[in-house]
């Protein structure tokens, strides 16, 4: 048993000391060098057109709604429904069962027209919008202000009445004639039959789809009416538009917090493009600066300085110092002494 016992002893202190002696030699082999360095990224100056585009969140629709009333007397007997548009001198609602057409102009109807010594942008409204419906008006003043409601045009107005189904008196009174701006879509029918026609009746809007987007009251100065634009649909297909209105009256959140918002409007420039959507969100993608013509690298090329401000690193460790300008599509525009397109630049990207 003893015996046994020292053999074991032996084994072990045998084994201990190879693997010491393993250890000594491990640590006097040398290490090998790196047999090279890591090639450097590099790229050259190039000399590029910058431009710097941001997104804006928007809803598509048919703009903000407005609100329309009725004047005269009488119970609206027939109401349109929303989504109809108007036409200029067919009717949109009908009062006591006589249609009520529309005239497009600037100046509603506020007194009866009958008589020659009737002058004034109301009787302009009318002849303007008679003229377009191809009637003859025979002569009238150039000026609006100064326009008579002559006997000619008062014939125009009877031939007008008859074609289309009014009594033929020949003259105009209040709420015989709805007078819009423009073209509008109803948006949503307010009042019901039976209702005195003098009061709120319907709300409109444009009948062109826009994009509305609220834009932070100290960005809006980056931003032209007539700047190109590209609406993006919520299915991510872009369709080119138009910036057609900045708005002028700052809105602040209902909480009071962040910054007041301004009103943008954007028209796309196809509206098939848009047809299959009557309201959605989305975004408009719009180029707020360019650059042309300047020199640019990978904003990796940069190189922060320990002084301040920056350099880019040539292949043999030189370093020129370079002024930054316009930060796109990850790259910065550059400028230095030195500093021209084609030179060769160290960069991580």
């Amino acid at each position: 048993m003893a015996r046994t016992l020292v053999v074991a002893a032996i084994v072990v202190t045998a084994a201990i000391g190879t693997g010491a002696a393993l250890l000594v030699a491990n640590a006097r082999a040398p290490i090998a060098a790196p047999t090279s360095s890591p090639p450097l990224t590099t790229t050259k100056v190039v000399k590029v057109d910058l431009a710097d585009t941001q997104d804006f969140s928007g809803t598509l629709g048919f703009g903000a709604a407005q609100p329309v009333k009725g004047t005269g007397a009488g119970l609206l007997t027939q109401l349109p429904k929303a989504g109809d548009t108007t036409d200029r001198g067919t009717a949109l609602y009908r009062v006591n069962d006589r249609p009520v057409p529309v005239f497009f102009g600037g100046t509603p109807l506020f007194r009866k027209l009958e008589k020659l010594e009737d002058v004034g942008r109301d009787v302009a409204v009318v002849a303007d919008n008679l003229a377009e419906l191809g009637y003859v008006i025979g002569p009238r003043a150039k000026d609006p202000e100064e326009t008579a409601y002559t006997d000619a045009l008062a014939a125009a107005v009877k031939r007008w009445q008859r074609d289309t189904g009014l009594e033929q008196t020949g003259t105009l009174d209040v709420g015989q004639v709805l007078v819009l701006a423009g073209p509008v879509r109803v948006n949503a029918v307010k009042a019901q039959l039976g209702d005195e026609v003098a009061g709120e009746l319907m709300t409109v809007t444009s009948t062109t789809k826009v994009v509305t987007m609220p834009v932070a009251a100290t960005e809006v100065s980056k931003l032209r009416v007539g700047a190109a634009v590209t609406v993006v649909r919520p299915d991510a297909k872009e369709v080119p538009g138009t910036i057609t209105a900045v708005g002028t009256t700052a809105v602040e959140e209902q909480n009071g917090q962040g910054t007041p918002k301004l009103d943008v409007a954007v028209t796309p420039a196809d509206a098939s493009a848009v047809a299959d959507l009557d309201a959605a969100a989305v975004r408009v993608k719009i180029t707020t600066e360019t650059r042309a013509g300047v020199l640019a690298v990978p904003v990796g090329a940069l190189v922060a300085l320990r002084e301040g401000g920056y350099a880019v690193q040539l292949p043999g460790g030189e370093l020129k110092a370079v002024e930054t300008g316009m930060f796109a599509k990850e790259l910065v525009e550059i400028t230095g002494a030195g500093v021209e397109a084609g030179l060769e630049v160290v960069t991580t990207s």
